[in-house]
């Protein structure tokens, strides 16, 4: 199990008994539309062992669970070629770590993933009201593809849809930071949440 220190928060893989404190804050960000410990158990069933198709990956400081984020893998890209597309499921930062750059780990890691997948693109969805997460995706190189009306329920809050092709390219070059240069890592995410 890889284990990555950055600052103060410390990333490793999500395993079942971080599921408590993941959806304790899962209720806190996102109290209309969160995620079911059904959906979570689900997920991490098809991360481990030959054969996973996903990684999901949780942030401490301390003893404290800041943040968390997953990514699925599936057959085809958006061309429907052979080629494997990932999609990034969900990612989530308390809010007193907004702007800490922790958001943007989380979105390298998992991009770092989708690579080991071989996969060749990745794919998201975000809030249409989310200009900062979608602000960050965009530093990463994330385009707007479309639309998915009413994608967030109950508030029936349409989704962005963003694509980011060759993810690999992300893992050779430095990220651009907020003033453009590539000179480390990007923002933190604003509580953002990507059900896919």
């Amino acid at each position: 199990m890889t284990t990555v220190t950055t600052h103060a928060a410390v990333l490793r893989e999500m395993r079942w008994w971080d599921i408590d404190p993941v959806l304790a804050l899962e209720k806190e960000l996102f109290p209309e539309d969160a995620w079911s410990r059904g959906m979570f158990w689900s997920e991490l069933a098809h991360a481990r062992g030959p054969g996973s198709t996903r990684r999901y990956l949780v942030a401490y400081d301390g003893e404290r669970l800041v943040g968390y984020g997953g990514l699925a893998v599936a057959g085809t890209d958006s061309d429907g070629g052979d080629a494997l597309a990932a999609d990034v499921q969900t990612i989530a930062v308390a809010r007193d770590q907004w702007g800490t750059g922790l958001g943007a780990r989380l979105l390298t890691e998992l991009l770092r993933h989708a690579t080991a997948f071989e996969a060749t693109e990745v794919m998201l969805e975000v809030r249409v009201d989310n200009t900062r997460a979608q602000k960050l995706y965009e530093r990463f190189g994330f385009e707007p593809i479309g639309f998915r009306r009413g994608y967030y329920q109950p508030g029936n809050v349409d989704a962005l849809v963003m694509r980011l092709s060759d993810p690999s390219a992300l893992s050779r070059a430095p990220h651009p930071s907020p003033n453009g240069r590539a000179d480390g890592p990007v923002n933190g995410v604003q509580g953002t949440e990507i059900h896919g």
